[in-house]
């Protein structure tokens, strides 16, 4: 919990700092004075005076700004007029209002490169056994198979063959691919299943059916992955359980479950899962393969209450460690593809959006506070390579945010801006109160929802 809010404390406030130093920088390379940098809003916390401007950090930590002079909000003297934010042409004060998201956006592909060049461990693209029946079943997915490369699929035809280098890299072409309404062309190397090991097949994934609506922390279920592969082995055996009592041990690779032989850890856990439709736990017969001998077991699962279900379980873990492969990039190749990321993000995160608006989405993927501290814990315990990822993703998020055309955000101003160089006039101050309440209400509702979904994804509701 510590860990928790720790991190998510120096995530907001690194992004925030970032965001607002944007601003300061343009500011002051444009010969605008500025008075106030701080970090939080409300009572301030520590000061300190350096030059003309004074830094703060205030109590909450939810954001932060820049006050410039500016005659709309107070008498400024005349020797400082020719410095004040609204003196500006309207080039500089559009820069000064686009340097925050800006620096967000930067920060971003710094973040990123920063792990491309070091590298991170990531789970291969091995999959287990698709669901059956479903999208990935009827491609002729198969246990074990690796995704190498995918291309959009043009009238079943590959186009532009994007190689694959981990199961995240697959999980983002698979969210694309859904959101542009596209077919996937795989291809796919096999790990035996009757073939020659290693054999490089194509298939056809039929997602341009699926919509933006699909898209969804459920997205990899709905299309019929049901995970990394493992193989059907025995882990780690806990103590007072069935699997004890059985006599099974950790390393027992698992050859047969009432004369069935599973293809991975996935359907193995799945037949166990499965083996009390009526609630009634049942011996099971187990083939184990031990030091290279074969050891016939009858185990008997114990019913147990998970959320309003009870199911079987023998009280072990299940499933070989899943493989890992360590992705990294040259100097060059690693700052494009961080380059290429960020963009990928910000257009992902506008479509996204768009299609919310349009109700072609699902609000559900609005995320608020409480998903980014506990994803922030999360990739701190996973280590720093993935806490710098996460921040790289949640720094874009906030650049694309703030540059939404609502009249609260950076993107407000440089609408009314857009305004001014069109007409030749400023946005009545009539017409800026009445965005600026309009704007209050859609950021009020949206960090509703926000919220709404934090708390139904933390009590199992989504």
């Amino acid at each position: 919990m510590l860990t928790t809010v720790l991190a998510f404390l120096v995530t907001i406030g690194v992004l925030v700092v970032i965001h607002e130093y944007g601003h300061y920088r343009a500011a002051v390379a444009c010969n605008v004075k500025v008075l106030r940098f701080s970090v939080g809003f409300g009572r301030v916390l520590w000061r300190r005076q350096c030059g003309e401007t004074e830094f703060v950090v205030s109590a909450l930590p939810l954001g932060g700004y820049v006050k410039m002079l500016d005659e709309r909000e107070g008498p400024v003297p005349p020797v400082d007029q020719p410095r004040a934010f609204n003196r500006k042409p309207l080039s500089q004060r559009a820069f000064i209002v686009a340097a925050g998201p800006a620096a967000n956006l930067l920060l971003a592909i710094l973040l990123y490169a920063i792990v491309n060049w070091a590298g991170v461990q990531e789970l291969k693209a091995s999959l287990a056994a698709p669901v059956p029946a479903s999208i990935a079943a009827s491609a002729g997915m198969q246990s074990g198979d690796e995704v190498i490369a995918l291309a959009p699929a043009v009238d079943g035809e590959a186009v532009d063959w994007q190689p694959v280098r981990s199961m995240s890299d697959l999980q983002w072409h698979l969210t694309d691919s859904v959101l542009q309404s596209e077919d996937l062309r795989l291809q796919v190397r096999r790990a035996g299943q009757g073939r020659e090991p290693g054999e490089t097949v194509e298939l056809l994934l039929n997602t341009s059916h699926l919509s933006a609506a699909d898209v969804d922390p459920k997205l990899m279920d709905r299309l019929g992955f049901s995970g990394p592969y493992a193989s059907a082995e025995i882990r780690r055996v806990i103590e007072g359980g069935p699997a004890e009592a059985a006599g099974l041990k950790a390393g027992d690779k698992v050859l047969a479950v009432d004369g069935r032989e599973p293809r991975d850890a996935g359907q193995l856990r799945q037949w166990i899962s499965q083996s009390a439709p009526q609630g009634i736990a049942r011996p099971l017969s187990l083939e184990v393969l031990r030091d290279g001998q074969r050891l016939a077991l009858s185990v008997t699962p114990v019913i147990r209450t998970e959320g309003e279900q009870r199911v079987p379980r023998i009280v072990a873990e299940i499933g070989s460690p899943v493989e890992m492969v360590l992705v990294n990039y040259g100097p060059l190749e690693g700052l494009t593809k961080a380059a290429q990321r960020t963009w990928d993000i910000s257009t992902l995160t506008l479509e996204m959006l768009g299609k919310m608006l349009i109700g072609q989405a699902s609000i559900k993927n609005l995320s608020g506070p409480l998903t980014i501290a506990d994803y922030a814990g999360r990739s701190v315990e996973l280590g720093w390579a993935y806490y710098l990822g996460f921040l790289a993703m949640v720094s874009v998020s906030l650049g694309v945010l703030n540059l939404l055309p609502l009249p609260i955000l950076d993107g407000g101003h440089l609408m009314y801006y857009l305004f001014e160089g069109v007409t030749g006039r400023p946005v009545s101050d009539a017409w800026l109160e009445r965005l600026q309440r309009g704007g209050v209400a859609v950021m009020f509702l949206m960090m509703s929802l926000a919220l709404y979904n934090d708390f139904a994804r933390l009590l199992g509701m989504h």
